[in-house]
């Protein structure tokens, strides 16, 4: 059987046991997005499984990771305020909506350039870009701990920076 056709194989036999345990793992009836993420994740590595495990283990395994993964990134747009990172990825505005998303994306821009490089970096790579600690500590060369300090610190000074500026606009409006 060809690598496409034992792929497709997968797919029809587990994409239901995905899909029910993404729902009840999120906790969320909306996960067919994660579902095709888990399945685009098994074709990438589909060459390095290695038959040690049950076809559905395997696929059950990228899913809870992919569940964690996107938990992740939705509990880091949270931790900034006003969801400000949650406007950044939106589409489709209002002209009214895009002016004061050109001024909190500023405003963001601003108070992150005031950060220490350290706390930039790992909140790009973390926060923006969607990284794990363990990709973000290999990047940077740190351990994952010093990844999950640093942005912890970082998202409290990027919060002190932004009501800093919210509270000099307010002062000169005022």
């Amino acid at each position: 059987m060809e690598r496409s056709e034992q792929i497709e194989q997968l797919f029809l036999h587990y994409s239901n046991d995905v899909f029910k345990f993404l729902v009840y793992y999120t906790g969320n009836r909306d996960v067919e997005d994660l579902v095709q993420e888990v399945f685009i994740k098994a074709i990438k590595a589909f060459d390095t499984f290695e038959g040690r495990s049950q076809p559905k283990t395997w696929l059950l395994t990228i899913a809870r990771n992919t569940a964690i993964d996107y938990q992740r990134k939705k509990r880091f747009r949270h931790l900034l305020p006003d969801k400000w990172l949650q406007h950044v990825q939106a589409t489709e505005r209002t002209p009214d909506e895009i002016l004061n998303l050109n001024e909190d994306k500023k405003a963001l821009y601003n108070a992150m350039q005031q950060l220490k490089q350290s706390y930039r970096e790992v909140l790009i790579l973390r926060g923006l870009k969607g990284l794990s600690p363990a990709e973000t500590a290999k990047i940077l060369q740190w351990t994952e701990a010093k990844v999950n300090n640093t942005l912890h610190r970082a998202v409290k000074a990027l919060r002190s920076k932004l009501t800093d500026q919210r509270e000099e606009l307010m002062g000169d409006v005022l």
